[in-house]
């Protein structure tokens, strides 16, 4: 079920059609120069139908590197064949190997960067670490990007049930809605797990209205995501930012 409202979120610099790729063959823990191109295909564009589902901004890129992919994928399908002079052609995935490298470079640059500015911003101040109370098993945390968000969302939703009896109840819900319930929820605690958040939600419909909302908050610095490792739980932390002039914010 789709949510039918204007409401759209749009993506950040490094959320393009690479950094999937890239989080895809992180998430199978796959040899970047070893590609199982249908596999990666197929999740690919899995994740741009949910995507789609939940009024997330695509580009045109996003369909360009679909595109791509399937036809890898074609090429791959079909026998080597050979030049004249007896050579076999170059790997398909050849191309876009060279081109995540390219990317993964770059953005471990701007990674570098970004570290180094957020030193120097705190240089004369420093902030208090976490409580090991707070986060035990969670330690030390990372940031989490809007794929491992979409990961967990497809976790969630496939513990619904599938109800196939049609349903005459209207879903009133909107984003507004579960924002304020969200920053309220923040106010009393300082963390809570990402799966925690959907605890009563039982439909699609619920789901996705918690998590664009959620995904607003994120937006606003008022929530930061972390994850302890790679498959573990997610992890919603507020920020300094969610203060009693900030929760106004957050509530307008």
């Amino acid at each position: 079920m789709e949510v039918d409202s204007p409401y759209e979120v749009k993506l950040g610099n490094f959320e393009g059609p690479l950094e999937l790729l890239l989080h895809l063959i992180k998430k199978n823990e796959i040899n970047i120069y070893d590609i199982p191109i249908a596999l990666i295909t197929q999740q690919y564009i899995e994740t741009l139908d949910l995507m789609k589902s939940l009024n997330l901004s695509i580009a045109g890129e996003f369909l360009v590197m679909a595109a791509t992919l399937i036809h890898i994928k074609s090429k791959t399908l079909l026998p080597p064949s050979e030049t004249d002079e007896g050579v076999e052609e170059a790997d398909p995935r050849q191309e876009l190997v060279w081109r995540l490298l390219e990317y993964q470079k770059f953005k471990d640059a701007a990674e570098r960067l970004e570290e180094r500015e957020s030193l120097w911003r705190e240089i004369f101040r420093r902030e208090p670490a976490p409580s090991p109370e707070l986060l035990p098993e969670e330690i030390p945390l990372v940031d989490v990007t809007l794929y491992d968000l979409l990961d967990a969302l497809k976790n969630v939703l496939s513990r619904l049930p599938d109800k196939k009896l049609f349903q005459v109840t209207a879903d009133e819900l909107s984003v507004k809605d579960r924002m304020q319930f969200l920053i309220e929820r923040m106010e009393n605690a300082e963390s809570f797990l990402f799966e925690a958040l959907f605890d009563g939600a039982a439909t699609r419909y619920a789901v996705v209205v918690t998590f664009l909302a959620l995904l607003e908050v994120i937006r606003l610095g008022l929530v930061q995501v972390m994850q302890g490792d790679v498959c573990g739980p997610l992890r919603l932390i507020k920020t300094k930012n969610l203060s009693p002039e900030g929760d106004q914010n957050g509530r307008a």
